[in-house]
């Protein structure tokens, strides 16, 4: 019965966990290219019983039972499926049909410049013509930091992503791609940072100017599946209150006999 106690403990522990990740789901609906992230679960491995001390058979260990110890969490996961476009009409908001993230020259507090990446288009240009995200990083070009000519009246961008203003090409948006997305890991609000074993590969994604990408976030799919929590949550939790119900019995009421 106290090995009960600890399976639904491991219940509990893991559909709060299932729960956290929904919410923050939920929480990101809205957020511009934001990617859903998921959890898995999994059994423990099962525990074996042996006999000791059994001389029978000698330098052979035989099992006698199996005992499961619950569950526990296996491993989050990003899915990383198109959203859809929803058209701004603004000349700096763009977005990527297809695989790949722009590249962003990110800063921390401390200084120090590193590469992140993202597929949230929504940029602006600054006072000195430098395209920026929203938080004020730099986003990269072929040839480094993008500069548009403040005085420009009219600058596009083609689905290769090429950069013109008022005809002149000034530079093309750096879209990379990777081989693998399991070396990519959620760096703050909406980047990504490409870890030891990241593969960069050309990306083939398609460049849309004045558009965005939404979340990949199904807000009713997300809602059942957190009904569904809630209901194995109360479960684990009713178990608990049995089995506890059932040592009471065993100690003070047949203890006493």
């Amino acid at each position: 019965m106290v090995r009960g106690l600890y399976t639904a403990y491991t219940g509990m522990a893991n559909q709060q966990k299932r729960l956290d990740t929904i919410t923050n789901n939920l929480a990101n609906a809205t957020t511009t290219a934001y990617k859903r992230e998921g959890i898995t679960s999994r059994a423990f491995d099962d525990m074996l019983t042996y006999r000791a001390k059994d001389l029978q058979d000698a330098y052979y260990t035989k099992n006698i039972g199996t005992m499961s110890l619950g569950v526990k969490i296996g491993e989050n996961y990003t899915d990383y499926s198109q959203g859809s476009i929803q058209e701004t009409g603004n000349t700096y908001d763009i977005a990527l049909e297809g695989n790949g993230f722009f590249s962003i020259l990110f800063m921390d507090k401390s200084g120090v410049e590193s590469i992140k990446y993202t597929r949230d288009g929504e940029f602006v240009a600054d006072a000195d013509g430098f395209l920026r995200t929203k938080d004020g990083d730099y986003v990269l070009g072929e040839g480094g930091l993008i500069q548009i000519p403040t005085n420009a009246a009219k600058v596009a961008i083609d689905e290769m992503g090429r950069i013109f203003a008022d005809g002149q090409y000034i530079d093309t948006l750096a879209v990379t791609d990777f081989e693998n997305y399991d070396y990519l890991e959620k760096y703050g609000e909406n980047l990504l940072n490409a870890v030891d074993g990241a593969t960069e590969i050309d990306s083939k994604a398609v460049v849309r100017q004045g558009y965005l990408e939404s979340s990949n976030i199904n807000v009713v799919s997300e809602m059942v599946e957190m009904i569904t929590i809630a209901r194995a949550y109360e479960s684990n939790q009713k178990l608990i209150t049995t089995i506890d119900s059932m040592l009471d019995k065993s100690v003070n009421r047949v203890g006493k006999v």
